[in-house]
């Protein structure tokens, strides 16, 4: 995640480089590029989530021509499990439902915030391998487990998602109380 955010610190034009060292207004671009590096991290999530989405699908075809009609249903809660997160990671509001605001939150909260963000891109990384696995398992004894897991994967998404958005909310709390 920091990745991101300085790449757009690096990205920005002359103008907005002379106006960061303004006093005052610094604060003000520091947050405008958070949010620009938290919007890139959200498309990247979405997009790659999108595309596990649409593999689900596949798969659900090609669980139905192998007669395999039985796992339908599961893979059905695990893409709609995803498609939820995909559209709450692409719909959050900025400097809220787990979208940093940079002068709410000290380094050590959004130090937390990026361990959530990293675990969000490790998490799809194991639903990559989930869903390859159900691939190469249909026709197989195998395949109930694989399809337990990807779904099991899929519901922990979500529970990490709103852990996140909690820790986003005890933040918040905890500024008001200042």
């Amino acid at each position: 995640m920091t990745d991101l955010f300085d790449q757009v610190v690096e990205d920005r034009d002359p103008i907005k480089k002379i106006a960061a060292k303004i006093p005052g207004f610094k604060g003000y671009i520091e947050r405008q590029d958070r949010r620009e590096a938290d919007k890139m991290l959200r498309t990247l999530i979405s997009e790659k989530f999108e595309v596990h989405w649409k593999q689900i699908g596949v798969l659900q075809q090609d669980l139905a021509s192998a007669g395999e009609i039985f796992f339908l249903d599961d893979l059905e809660k695990a893409a709609m499990k995803l498609q939820t997160f995909r559209d709450k990671i692409e719909h959050a509001s900025y400097g809220y439902s787990g979208f940093f605001d940079a002068l709410k939150i000290d380094e050590e909260e959004l130090s937390k915030l990026y361990e959530f963000d990293l675990a969000f891109l490790n998490t799809e990384e194991e639903i990559e391998r989930a869903i390859g696995n159900v691939e190469t398992s249909i026709g197989t004894d195998g395949l109930e487990a694989a399809v337990r897991n990807l779904v099991t994967l899929s519901r922990g998404l979500i529970d990490q998602y709103e852990k996140r958005d909690e820790m986003v909310l005890t933040f918040e709390t905890n500024e008001a109380e200042e």
